[in-house]
């Protein structure tokens, strides 16, 4: 399982048990054995998570009651250290800025200005559980998304998601509530499809590996000609789909490919710049589809049409639509016609 960019969190102190922890944070990154309280408990992560309630998930272990130290209830301490120029930060840091205000690093920054490199950095919402930006306001709430994958690494997490929606503001925002909502089951679907139900960081057939660098493209394979294999939930491959997915993010992925295995919000990311402005092997992007009534059929072959469509694969065209057609159904509305390509 990929290691996470932690923030670093104290452990709970060994000469009192009952000692609270460092209160959860929702924006924080949490690794196997790090330790956070919530709710009056402290909690030990199990591993990599990021945005899970301590309780509500399986990826936190109770370790009993607490009480004193820094035990919050909401998840949102306002005990954040100064910002420092110069200071490498990580996505997920948060801030106390000399303006007396509070900032969330969104991308990894090597001290950049919190008012100044707002790519870098977005205004954070001491107490108020506001953060990351967009959650709360995505179709798809944090239970119907756990219930659409019960099963899903933890990597995946829903705020690494609703934090990349920052990215493509039209993603499930355009059109009537009901096409909305379809977008999102299709995009759901089908990265799920993709990942064995978001199962999957990286592509699992390792011999395929050094096969995704095109050495003409004038940029070469920097970061060697083995690692530009199957990353995320879109599994974004081959060395000019990193570069032209990184030259639109704003994040050298060229030359850092494993952002999209380590960072959650990056990953998905990578899954909505595929969805939204890439048409594959089809006709018009997967966004285009959805919100101009193509049909879920036309997503499927922006994505892998020329394996899958026109009788190539129907067991996996299939597979996909069984998800959409599930999805939907969580998310109470009709699939549309032109399920199929």
């Amino acid at each position: 399982m990929a290691v996470g960019l932690a923030v670093l969190v104290p452990l709970a102190s060994t000469a009192s048990a009952a000692t609270c922890a460092t209160a959860w944070n929702s924006s924080s990154v949490y690794t196997g054995s790090m330790t956070a309280s919530y709710n009056g408990h402290n909690w030990q992560a199990k591993w990599w998570t990021q945005g899970e309630t301590p309780g509500t998930v399986d990826v936190w272990a109770d370790q009993g009651t607490c009480s004193g130290g820094s035990n919050g209830g909401s998840g949102d301490s306002c005990n954040y250290p100064a910002w420092a120029a110069g200071r490498n930060y990580v996505t997920g840091d948060i801030v106390k800025y000399t303006d007396g205000k509070y900032y969330v690093a969104e991308h990894d920054n090597p001290g950049y200005d919190p008012v100044i490199s707002t790519w870098y950095w977005e205004p954070y919402t001491c107490g108020g559980g506001t953060n990351p930006p967009n959650n709360g306001s995505f179709v798809v709430s944090e239970a119907q998304f756990n219930r659409m994958f019960p099963g899903r690494n933890s990597f995946y997490t829903y705020s690494g998601l609703t934090t990349a929606l920052s990215a493509y503001p039209g993603f499930a925002k355009t059109g009537s509530d009901t096409v909305k909502k379809q977008e999102a089951a299709a995009f759901l679907a089908n990265v799920g499809h993709e990942t064995g139900g978001l199962v999957h960081i990286v592509e699992q057939n390792t011999a395929n590996y050094p096969h995704y660098c095109d050495a003409s493209k004038s940029y070469g394979c920097p970061a060697g000609q083995a690692a530009y294999y199957g990353r995320g939930p879109i599994q974004l491959s081959w060395n000019y789909n990193y570069k032209a997915a990184g030259d639109a993010l704003g994040i050298n992925l060229l030359n850092n490919p494993n952002l999209v295995q380590t960072d959650s919000a990056i990953a998905w990311k990578t899954g909505l710049w595929y969805w939204n402005t890439q048409t594959g092997p089809g006709t018009m992007t997967p966004h285009n589809a959805m919100v101009n009534g193509s049909g879920f059929g036309e997503t499927i072959r922006s994505i892998n049409g020329s394996i899958e469509c026109n009788g190539g694969n129907p067991g996996q065209v299939q597979s996909r639509i069984n998800s959409y057609q599930n999805f939907a159904a969580i998310l109470g509305v009709p699939t549309g016609g032109n399920l199929s390509c």
